[in-house]
C-alpha cells in the first residue's frame, strides 16, 4: 500500500477512479470529469439535488436553506452542497437533523477539513451521507479551488437551488455550470432591498423557476409533493401575528413552541396562500386583506 493509500485509509477516505463502477453516473456525463474522487462515506445513487448559496447569509436564508434540507431529506433526496459557512452549513444540517442523506463537496485535500469549526459537521456528513473531493492529500483551500469544485456539484445532481447570493457568488458559477450541463436551475425569491437577493432574483429574472415551497423543488425531480393538508400548523401560526405588526421567525417560534423550520414552513406556505408578506428586513405580517 502506497504512502497517499495509507494515509487516505487512516482518515476513512477511499479513491474512486472514473472507470470504477461506483463512479457517479451524473458526474461522468460532464464535459470535464475528473478523474476520479476522494470519498468518504456512501456516495448516492438516487435523486440529488444541491442547495447553494452566500457564506455570509441572513438568518432568513440560513432558515430556507435548513428547511429545504429536512423537506428533501425527508423525501428521499440526498442534499449536496459545499459545507461552507452560511447556506451550505444550514443545508446540510437540515437533512442530517432528520437522518437524511447528504454529500459534501470540498474544495481542499481530504486531510483538509475547511472551514476548520465545520470538523464535527464533516463527521456528522460522512456517517449518513459522504464527503467528496478530487484534491489530494495535503492540498490547501485554494481560492481557485472553489470554482472548480463547484462543477463536480453541479455534475452530482439533477438540479440547483439558489437561496441567497450577491452577484458575484460561486453559487452563481455553479447554477451557470448546472445549466450548461441540462441540469434544472430553481430560485429562493429575495427582498428587493437585499444584496443577497440579487442573484436569485437575476436567475428568477432570466427564467430560472421559484422556489415557493419544498414541493416545488421536489416536483423538479419528478417527486410527489409533501405539503401538508389545509388545516395544519399555518392557523395557528397566523393566530400570533399580531395584527398590524411584523413579528420574527424566533419570536414565532417561541410563542408556538414549535422548532424554526417548522414555523418557517408555516410562513411559507401562508405567504403562498397571499395571507402574510415577509419585511425587507425578514419580519413577517398579515396581509391587510386577512385580519
Amino acid at each position: 500500500m502506497s504512502a497517499v493509500e495509507q494515509t487516505l485509509a487512516a482518515l476513512g477516505w477511499r479513491w474512486v477512479p472514473f472507470t470504477d463502477p461506483d463512479f457517479p453516473p451524473r458526474l461522468s456525463t460532464v464535459s470535464d470529469p475528473p478523474l476520479g474522487l476522494f470519498v468518504r462515506g456512501t456516495l448516492p445513487t438516487d435523486h440529488t439535488v444541491a442547495l447553494v448559496g452566500a457564506r455570509r447569509a441572513t438568518s432568513y436564508g440560513r432558515e430556507v436553506a435548513e428547511y429545504l434540507g429536512r423537506e428533501l431529506a425527508l423525501a428521499g433526496v440526498a442534499v449536496v452542497s459545499g459545507m461552507a459557512r452560511g447556506v451550505d452549513g444550514s443545508a446540510h444540517r437540515g437533512s442530517l437533523a432528520v437522518g437524511g442523506r447528504t454529500v459534501a463537496v470540498w474544495g481542499a485535500g481530504p486531510d483538509r477539513v475547511y472551514p476548520p469549526e465545520h470538523a464535527d459537521l464533516a463527521g456528522e456528513i460522512a456517517a449518513l451521507g459522504c464527503l467528496v473531493t478530487e484534491y489530494p492529500p495535503g492540498a490547501p483551500p485554494l481560492g481557485r479551488h472553489f470554482p472548480e469544485r463547484n462543477r463536480l456539484i453541479a455534475g452530482l445532481v439533477e438540479a440547483v437551488v439558489v437561496i441567497e447570493a450577491d452577484e458575484r457568488s460561486g453559487a452563481l458559477i455553479t447554477a451557470r455550470l448546472a445549466l450548461d450541463e441540462g441540469r434544472d436551475v430553481l430560485a429562493v425569491p429575495g427582498s428587493v432591498f437585499s444584496r443577497l437577493s440579487a442573484g436569485p432574483n437575476g436567475l428568477l429574472r432570466a427564467g430560472a423557476a421559484p422556489v415557493l415551497c419544498a414541493d416545488d423543488v421536489l416536483a423538479a425531480v419528478g417527486l410527489p409533493p409533501r405539503r401538508p393538508a389545509p388545516g395544519g400548523e399555518e392557523p395557528e401560526i397566523l393566530a400570533l401575528i399580531p395584527a398590524g405588526e411584523p413579528i420574527t421567525v424566533d419570536r414565532l417560534a417561541a410563542a408556538s413552541g414549535k422548532p424554526i423550520a417548522g414555523v418557517l414552513e408555516a410562513l411559507l406556505l401562508l405567504e403562498l396562500a397571499g395571507r402574510v408578506v415577509r419585511e425587507a428586513d425578514g419580519r413577517f405580517r398579515r396581509c391587510h386583506a386577512h385580519p
